[in-house]
């Protein structure tokens, strides 16, 4: 009987560790993208989201053109961001913001969103439009809970 209950400790011990880790990896791939995204400049942000968009919303070349304008003007703004960041975050005596500071900021970045959704919106065609909302809110969707996620879990 021992020799039993043994042998069925050690078989459930056994697939408890053969188990595949496989959240462990794709975090590892999010960061490896995070990194390769972060050494990117504007212009290649802006190139590779538009070849992207392109090829979900079977852009045409004028709006192809438009769409890289509209994303490399919002990947310079993101990149002077991250530099500011960067160098609060680097800088020894570094406070954090005051309120206003911090609603002045948020109401810039929403000022932003706002606008690139006008530009998407007078770029693409209404059917493309729809298709381009829904991917960014799965996009947001799937971000929900992730460590440095904007959206907050409800």
């Amino acid at each position: 009987m021992k020799t039993l209950i043994l042998i069925a400790f050690a078989f459930i011990t056994l697939q408890a560790v053969a188990q595949d880790n496989r959240k462990g990896d794709e975090k590892g791939e999010r960061n490896g993208k995070r990194e390769l995204m972060k050494d990117l400049s504007p212009e290649e942000m802006a190139t590779l989201g538009s070849k992207k968009m392109t090829l979900a919303l079977d852009l045409s070349k004028d709006q192809q053109g438009k769409v890289k304008e509209a994303l490399l003007e919002q990947a310079t703004i993101r990149k002077q961001n991250m530099a500011e960041r960067e160098k609060m975050k680097n800088n020894d005596d570094a406070k954090k913001p005051t309120k206003e500071e911090h609603v002045k900021h948020l109401n810039a970045k929403l000022d932003g969103e706002i606008a690139m959704k006008q530009k998407m919106k007078s770029i693409l065609t209404a059917e493309q439009y729809e298709k381009w909302t829904k991917m960014k809110t799965l996009r947001q969707h799937k971000s929900k809970g992730k460590k440095g996620s904007k959206i907050k879990k409800q």
